[in-house]
């Protein structure tokens, strides 16, 4: 009982920052709600900076209002699911759960009926190819078909705000992982990108966005002092967004193992076929900011190459501020062209992952110039620049004054 007690008294000594769900409930927002029958869409990572559920908390409060259904996105209400797992309904605290990621990844008309408000709190990777946002986007576009108000509670982007970086989403290749034309990193809030979606989508349903107080674009999510929930199974840490945004596309391709059955989760890139110092050398001559890469040697415990000692690389980011995750990630893969021509083109002409590779990326052109291209590194770190500058003009609107 005292460890418990110290935990959550340090969770709450070093929070430096209030979450939306915080600011809803401190500032008793719910009061709005009397009256109105809410349906959540949450899971394990909505919880406040005392770490109680957000479900809890509005339960705790319906003395005027009523909590008539929960909603629940891909690994479920309780994040115990792998990823891509088709999901049934259920009920928790005696209120049926409808899956978003089983027969249905839209509320149907029956799941809405009678309900007022859907409320929104979720913690995000930062980046596009995650189905959260898409999950929010299908929400909002069918509460504004049945004039249902939409509630989002912010959270820290924990890549932070600053960190625009990769190619925009091409119409042909959007898909529930990557729904939204925004780069792969956009350096958005939820809160943010909800608004953008209602405006630039056309959505026009009624949104209230709760902003967050005291978060700033330029914090690590360290520097906000919250509790990290990992918002599925393979992001333990709250370091781990900015490194699945590294290697998480190359991953697709299935040919490459991104630390996935080991217990370096999207931090380590590595094949039987890779010769680590080698790799690594050439990868540091190429001088990207902020990032340092370390010859490593592993076994992986399960899923691509489990058994079989890998070569590959470490990634060690030396400056967060000044890092840039697609062009690591490209750097990576065209290097590996480069030193391993034969062994890579022949997985990348064969893999069954190339629709996968091409949805996270957004576009097919990644695939074509590392298909086609002798040279490939500096092509692929060039992709769609000038459209990220349109995306920065563009965005200026969305951006919440007081997290600069």
């Amino acid at each position: 009982m005292m460890r418990l007690l110290l935990l959550l008294f340090s969770i709450n000594a070093f929070a430096h920052i209030s979450s939306g769900v915080d600011v809803f409930f401190q500032e008793k927002k719910y009061e709005s709600l009397n009256g109105k029958r809410i349906a959540i869409l949450t899971n394990h990572t909505g919880v406040n900076s005392k770490m109680r559920s957000t479900i809890e908390l509005f339960l705790e409060h319906a003395n005027e209002y009523e909590v008539v259904a929960l909603f629940s996105p891909e690994h479920g209400i309780q994040g115990q699911h792998y990823a891509a797992e088709s999901i049934d309904h259920s009920h928790e605290n005696k209120i049926p759960v409808y899956s978003l990621h089983g027969k249905t990844r839209r509320p149907t008309p029956e799941m809405l009926e009678g309900i007022d408000v859907i409320v929104y709190d979720m913690q995000c990777t930062g980046v596009r190819a995650y189905t959260y946002p898409t999950a929010l986007f299908y929400i909002m576009e069918e509460a504004s078909k049945h004039n249902i108000e939409v509630i989002v509670l912010d959270r820290p982007n924990p890549i932070g705000g600053l960190t625009v970086d990769g190619p925009m989403l091409e119409d042909k290749w959007r898909s529930y992982i990557g729904y939204i034309n925004v780069p792969y990193c956009h350096g958005m809030t939820i809160g943010e990108l909800a608004s953008f979606f209602n405006e630039e989508y056309n959505i026009k349903c009624d949104l209230q966005v709760i902003p967050m107080k005291g978060w700033k674009r330029s914090m690590s999510y360290r520097d906000t002092g919250l509790a990290w929930i990992p918002p599925s199974p393979n992001i333990p840490e709250p370091d781990t967004p900015l490194f699945s945004s590294s290697t998480g596309i190359l991953g697709e391709l299935g040919i490459l193992n991104i630390g996935i059955g080991f217990t370096l989760p999207f931090k380590i890139v590595g094949a039987p076929w890779i010769k680590a110092k080698e790799f690594a050398e050439k990868l540091n001559g190429q001088k990207l900011p902020g990032v340092f890469f370390q010859p490593f040697y592993f076994r992986p415990f399960f899923g691509l190459y489990k058994g079989l000692d890998c070569e590959g690389i470490l990634i060690q980011i030396t400056d967060p501020k000044i890092y840039r995750p697609l062009s690591v990630q490209y750097l990576l893969l065209g290097m590996l062209k480069s030193l391993y021509p034969k062994e890579f083109l022949k997985r990348l002409e064969t893999t069954s992952g190339k629709d996968l590779f091409c949805k996270a990326n957004g576009t097919d052109a990644v695939y074509e110039i590392l298909l086609k291209e002798k040279y490939a590194v500096w092509k692929l770190i060039e992709i769609h620049q000038e459209e990220r500058k349109a995306f920065l003009e563009k965005r200026k609107k969305y951006l919440i004054p007081s997290y600069n």
